[in-house]
C-alpha cells in the first residue's frame, strides 16, 4: 500500500462519525440533487457501485432502495457504519483504484468526493477502468477536484491529515472523453463547510455505444 492511500484508509477510520457529523454542517452540498439526476435515467434493479461509499449516508442508502448496490471503500469503519445502516446494500473493502469487476456489467458508477483522494497521475487509468465494468450506455456521477492541479497533504481535514489530488475541470473532461464517456451534465458547484467555502466539478457521463 502506498503512503498516500495508508494516510486515506487511517484518516476515515479516526474519523469515521465526525465525517458524518462534518457533512451534515456542509450548506449547499447538490449529491442528492445529482443522485436524483442519475436515478431518472435507470430502470428499477440496476447493477450500480458505489466507489469510496464511506458509511453510505445519504448516498449509498437512496440508491439501494430500488437498485441493486455494491459500495466499496477503503476504511474498515466506515464500511462498519455502513453495514449497520443499509442491510439492502452489499459492502467490500477495497482500494477503489485497484479493485478487479467483471467487465460490462454495471449500469451505473458512482464516486461521491472519493477520486480526490486517488494520485491524479491515476485518474486517467481509473476513468478507463470504470468504463470497462460498464455497460454501454451505462452511467458515471463523479465528483472531481473543481480546481488547477493539486496533490498534496492537508494537515487538518476533520481533524486528522488527508491526501487529496486532482486536475482542473477541463483535463477532467478530456480525461472521460478519452475513456470513452460523453458529458451528460457538468457543473461546478460551491459549498459553505467548516473553515470555509470549497468547490468541486459535479459530472454525470454515459459511457458511449
Amino acid at each position: 500500500m502506498t503512503k498516500e492511500r495508508a494516510i486515506v484508509e487511517q484518516g476515515y477510520d479516526a474519523m469515521a462519525d465526525a465525517y458524518l457529523d462534518y457533512m451534515d454542517q456542509r450548506t449547499g452540498d447538490p449529491r442528492l440533487r445529482f443522485l436524483d439526476q442519475l436515478l431518472g435515467r435507470l430502470r428499477s434493479g440496476s447493477q450500480i457501485v458505489d466507489l469510496g461509499c464511506g458509511a453510505g449516508i445519504p448516498c449509498t442508502a437512496k440508491l439501494a432502495e430500488q437498485h441493486n448496490v455494491l459500495g466499496i471503500d477503503i476504511s474498515a469503519e466506515q464500511l462498519c457504519r455502513a453495514r449497520e445502516r443499509i442491510p439492502r446494500a452489499r459492502f467490500t473493502k477495497a482500494d477503489i483504484a485497484a479493485v478487479d469487476l467483471p467487465p460490462g456489467t454495471l449500469d451505473a458508477v458512482t464516486a461521491f468526493y472519493s477520486l480526490t483522494h486517488i494520485p491524479r497521475v491515476e485518474h486517467a487509468e481509473v476513468f478507463r477502468r470504470i468504463a470497462s465494468w460498464m455497460k454501454a450506455g451505462g452511467y458515471l456521477l463523479a465528483t472531481l477536484s473543481a480546481r488547477g492541479e493539486s496533490d498534496g497533504m492537508q494537515d487538518d481535514f476533520v481533524g486528522v491529515p488527508m491526501y487529496f489530488s486532482g486536475y482542473g475541470s477541463d483535463a477532467n473532461l478530456r480525461l472521460l472523453d478519452e475513456a470513452g464517456f460523453d458529458i451528460v451534465l457538468n457543473e461546478i458547484v460551491a459549498m459553505n463547510e467548516p473553515g470555509g467555502e470549497s468547490s468541486f466539478q459535479w459530472l454525470l457521463a454515459r459511457k458511449r455505444n
